[in-house]
């Protein structure tokens, strides 16, 4: 492959670019202004760390169990829940490490210990109410490419029929909007959200509300993604309670009150996902003894709870132990891992590896990856730019109208901000397109990598430019056909018209020297050539 197939296409690097200019004209306005001076330089610095999520949801939603599960180490603190105000980072670093950030703008290391295999961290006393922000930093690989921030999550309320099933149809209607699921700061801070519930409340529907209208402005939707978080009970626990689950989220995500509110929706099953992740020695050997037991006794033993943590269980399995497993994977755990065993998973790391795969935490990483860490820069440049305009609005001064001016143009400018809609709109499933070519969308517009092969699916393999830009001519042709289907509605041409634009991004990295023919494959028109069926009934190109 020549090097011009494995450049970025541009839109990335030229939006961190431009932003990274503004930022520096605008310090350079407010130079005097250590507060605006302070937050600018904030904004620098957040432009080449990872990206930020935070996790939110009601108290009990999970985010505390599911924290764990992503990093793959149980690193959440659950005493800082005893501190409503208090917000935790987590980040990477070379060891561990706690420092408190109070409101005042202090901070102070504080001491981490370990007991009972739990991290916990003393924060002072009285001095707990004036920390505003907790960072613990830890060595962990899963913390490498993003920041995990845990937010103190609204009093739930009483759910006026707990126990009714989980059906989209169910759904109750949102109220008037409500406020965000944690304190403002973190919406200024975080660039993406994953928001945890059991089943859609008013009281989520009026969070993830309030989380679109506060995005930054491209942003909509596309810095969200829901988890149903106890995933497992919505079978009973039984081994089939994933699969409903995940048709519960397609239909919640396709059709339901979701469907505009979130990136996609993804059904995890929270406990299992972090007993995955942190399986030990002792409870691998327990969960083989319990699948090596005659099929009814194991089957009369895991009929309930509180039969499992009888002591009539196998006489040579501690009581406790059993307790423990009960606490760490729950019913619907213990039953799937038993039957994986029994299936020829009987090692640690491959059935660590099943269940967390079982759990939907695979899944929910891979849209983490897909969706936020690969498209960082793109969501940061979203909310650093709003910050600025609302520093320029806030506070202005003159030649704050210059740097408005500049912002809207970076903006105008950059491809990023319509691809971040587009990509949320492919993974919503809400392209009205054959599902090839949604996902050849969201290629195009760097859902897999910001290249011109990854964008034109062609990465790994030893594709020539000429190569290239034939594939790229042959999809500028598609999407132009698309585009120009007089039956299409605003929202599908918006879309078409990015992907056009991605195309033609791809063509101008990729055209030959020769400025005449370069001109002429982004600039010509196509005559429309039929409605969009046109173009959904061709075959994929791998077919032919």
């Amino acid at each position: 492959m020549n090097g011009t197939g494995t450049h970025a296409v541009g839109t990335n690097a030229a939006v961190r670019a431009a932003v990274g200019g503004l930022i520096r004209d605008t310090l350079e306005v407010y130079r005097d202004d250590p507060a605006a001076c302070a937050l600018l330089r904030g904004y620098a610095e957040r432009m080449g760390e990872p990206v930020r999520v935070a996790l939110a949801g009601l108290a009990k939603s999970g985010k505390t169990t599911l924290l764990n599960a992503i990093v793959g180490e149980g690193i959440a603190l659950e005493e800082a829940r005893r501190h409503p105000h208090l917000v935790v980072w987590y980040r990477y670093g070379p060891a561990p490490r706690a420092t408190a950030h109070s409101f005042s703008g202090q901070s102070r290391p504080l001491r981490l210990d370990r007991r009972d295999g739990r991290l916990v961290v003393d924060l002072g006393g009285p001095a707990a109410q004036e920390v505003e922000r907790l960072v613990i930093e830890w060595p962990a690989e899963g913390l490498r490419s993003l920041t995990l921030i845990d937010t103190p999550g609204p009093a739930s309320p009483p759910d006026p029929n707990p126990t009714r099933p989980l059906e989209p149809a169910g759904l109750p209607e949102p109220a008037a909007p409500g406020g965000l699921p944690f304190p403002p700061r973190v919406a200024a801070e975080a660039d993406a959200v994953v928001y945890l519930m059991r089943h859609p409340r008013e009281a989520d529907l009026d969070h993830l509300r309030a989380l679109r209208d506060a995005a930054a402005p491209g942003a909509g939707a596309a810095n969200v993604l829901v988890v149903l978080s106890r995933a497992d009970e919505i079978g009973a626990g039984r081994i089939g309670s994933l699969i409903s689950a995940g048709a519960c989220a397609e239909q919640y995500a396709r059709g339901g009150a979701l469907r505009d509110l979130a990136l996609g929706v993804v059904p995890v099953a929270g406990l299992l996902a972090r007993a995955a992740r942190t399986l030990h020695r002792e409870e691998f050997g327990a969960l083989v003894q319990l699948a090596g037991l005659d099929r009814s006794a194991r089957e009369r033993l895991l009929l309930s709870a509180d039969r499992f943590v009888r002591s009539d269980g196998p006489e040579d399995m501690d009581p406790d132990l059993r307790a423990r497993l009960l606490e760490r994977f729950g019913l619907f755990g213990i039953r799937l891992a038993a039957a994986l065993i029994r299936g020829g998973t009987d090692r640690p790391l491959p059935l660590s590896r099943e269940l967390a795969r079982r759990s939907g935490l695979a899944g929910l990483l891979e849209l983490i990856s897909a969706g936020f860490v690969a498209q960082g820069s793109r969501l940061k440049a979203c909310a650093v730019l709003d910050g600025i305009e609302a520093l320029l609005r806030t506070r202005p001064r003159p030649g704050a109208i210059r740097l408005a001016e500049s912002l809207e143009r970076v903006r105008a400018n950059a491809q990023d901000f319509p691809e971040l809609r587009t990509a949320a709109r492919v993974h919503g499933g809400r392209l009205p397109v054959e599902p090839w070519l949604a996902a050849e969308a969201g290629r195009l517009v760097g859902g897999g990598g910001d290249t011109p092969a990854e964008r034109l699916g062609m990465a790994g393999g030893d594709a020539s430019d000429g190569e290239l830009r034939a594939r790229a001519l042959e999809c500028l042709g598609r999407w132009r056909r698309a585009a120009a289907n007089p039956l299409a509605d605003r929202a599908a041409l918006e879309d078409y018209r990015t992907v056009i634009r991605s195309c033609e991004a791809a063509l101008a990295l990729l055209a030959p020297a020769a400025g005449p023919d370069r001109v002429r494959v982004l600039l010509r028109p196509e005559p429309g050539t039929g409605p969009v069926q046109h173009a959904q009934h061709q075959r994929h190109p791998a077919q032919r």
